[in-house]
């Protein structure tokens, strides 16, 4: 189609129509019958599944969160309890053994008493010795003293279980018995001993016997309490044992349940997060192919269609030009309506080489590359120093695109934060692999900041994309340092014809 005829066409209203919509991205050409608004529909379709699944996903930490707050209740529980039972033992131990052991030794401080009784009784009924009874007055007073001293420490220490009775019979044992015997000392200094030797024998003695078994008895009692007392601590003993073997089996138990839970857990997020990836990575896919589609549809009217228009201006206006008489006032505005179109027009295409390179399908990353290079400095006022390395090897164009927009981008960068003038792009070809760098001595960038743009969300995505990787560092003069390689392999290279023998290193300054 000739240019003016384009022009005509256009003129008709049978041009194509370009129209954005808010919420969908909308190109229709009805030249070709293309509506591109299906991708859109595919990667909001694969954006609602990736909405729903993570929406889906169940938190495990209410789980998690129980089984805490049921370990802690237990661990209170159960030192609540082994505390309860050691205070028990405690006192138990300080009630009853400890009682148990003082009364014993008062016990036997009255029965060694009432053995010096004994002895004292018997000498006193022995004819042989020359004194008079009364002479044992004194000895038998200091027993008496003791044992009423002896008496009265063992009701403050005697055990719980010994009834009022039985502390009241001992008492009344003794002050009967101290009774008899001062009888008989008055019977003794009234000078009638044989009587008071009779009382001691018939009346003392048996009361001294009495209250000696009495006192055994007590004393056997107590050594029955204290083994009591020992089988009750080893029982509290093997309780809190028990006790302590359960905590031990509950706790690990809820542990390993909590360990099973958390590992359960662990393995559907992580399962999840990898249904998410994929999809993520699909839905990236979808949409980075999507814009490459439609910035190449929109930068491909853009030159035919519009370039043509503009062309058609051109022409026909030049050749109204040529019509008109010479010296026309109308020569001088047509010729600057002919400068107006041509500046459009190479506006259009500059526009349209911008949005998509068509250099790239034509003459392969290398030669986009060098013409992108040569309009930087222009545009943006950066200088790049190109250096270029390897053997060459044509790359395919769904490869390179993604090259030439991680160069963009980061050149793009550079002008906008950088606050420098000049950059360093480096593209070194290896035998499987492709490397390229763009350096500045800039501000630099922290691209593990939370508020990172999407540019750089972008660049990894299309080096995860290629199967490759990206990283950003810092050089040692500052600045950042974007480094892409990319694996060649043979899905990446096109056809072997342009194998070429490894030339020496390319350098320009932009």
């Amino acid at each position: 189609m000739s240019p003016e005829a384009a022009f005509t066409s256009t003129a008709r209203g049978d041009r194509p129509r370009v129209s954005f919509r808010t919420g969908e991205a909308q190109y229709i050409d009805e030249r070709k019958g293309v509506d591109h608004r299906r991708g859109c529909s595919h990667d909001a379709t694969i954006l609602e599944v990736v909405i729903r699944r993570s929406g889906r996903r169940s938190s495990p930490t209410t789980g998690l969160l129980i089984g805490l707050v049921i370990t802690l209740a237990a661990v209170v529980a159960d030192a609540w309890y082994m505390t309860r039972q050691i205070s028990g033992l405690q006192a138990l131990q300080t009630d009853l053994a400890e009682r148990n052991r003082q009364d014993s030794l008062q016990l036997l401080r009255i029965q060694n008493d009432l053995n010096l009784l004994a002895l004292a009784m018997r000498d006193m009924l022995d004819s042989d010795e020359p004194y008079p009874l009364t002479a044992w007055s004194a000895q038998l007073e200091r027993i008496r003293v003791d044992l009423d001293d002896a008496l009265r420490r063992e009701a403050e220490v005697a055990v719980a279980s010994r009834t009022p009775e039985q502390r009241q019979y001992l008492g009344d044992s003794l002050a009967q018995f101290w009774s008899a015997m001062d009888r008989m000392f008055a019977l003794a200094r009234d000078g009638r001993e044989d009587e008071a030797r009779a009382q001691i024998r018939l009346s003392l003695q048996a009361r001294q016997a009495g209250i000696s078994t009495m006192v055994a008895r007590l004393l056997v009692e107590n050594n029955e309490a204290e083994e009591d007392t020992a089988r009750r601590v080893q029982a509290i003993y093997d309780q809190v044992q028990r006790q302590v073997y359960r905590f031990v089996t509950a706790t690990l138990t809820t542990i390993l349940l909590t360990s099973l839970y958390v590992i359960h857990s662990n393995r559907k997020i992580f399962a999840e997060l990898a249904t998410l990836s994929e999809d993520r990575r699909e839905l990236a896919q979808q949409l980075i192919a999507t814009r490459e589609a439609t910035l190449r549809e929109i930068s491909r009217e853009l030159h035919d269609e519009l370039g043509q228009v503009l062309t058609a201006i051109g022409s026909m206006v030049g050749r109204a030009g040529r019509q008109l008489p010479v010296g026309s006032p109308l020569q001088a505005d047509l010729l600057e309506i002919r400068e107006i179109a041509q500046v459009t027009l190479d506006k259009v295409r500059g526009l349209s080489q911008t949005l998509h390179p068509s250099a790239l399908e034509e003459a392969g990353l290398e030669a986009t590359i060098d013409w992108y290079l040569s309009t930087v400095k222009r545009q943006t006022g950066v200088a790049v120093s190109y250096e270029r390395s390897g053997a060459p090897r044509p790359v395919d164009t769904a490869v390179g695109i993604h090259v030439y927009r991680v160069l963009q981008e980061s050149l793009s960068n550079v002008a906008r934060h950088a606050g420098v003038d000049r950059a360093w792009v480096r593209l070194r070809f290896a035998p499987a692999r492709l490397e390229l760098e763009i350096e500045d001595h800039g501000k630099g960038i922290d691209v593990e900041s939370p508020r990172r743009g999407l540019g750089i969300v972008g660049m990894r995505e299309r080096a995860s994309l290629l199967g490759g990787a990206i990283a950003f560092s810092r050089p040692d003069e500052g600045g950042t340092l974007v480094r892409l390689t990319l694996p060649l392999d043979d899905g990446a290279v096109k056809d072997d014809e342009g194998q070429h023998s490894a030339p020496a290193p390319v350098k320009h300054a932009g």
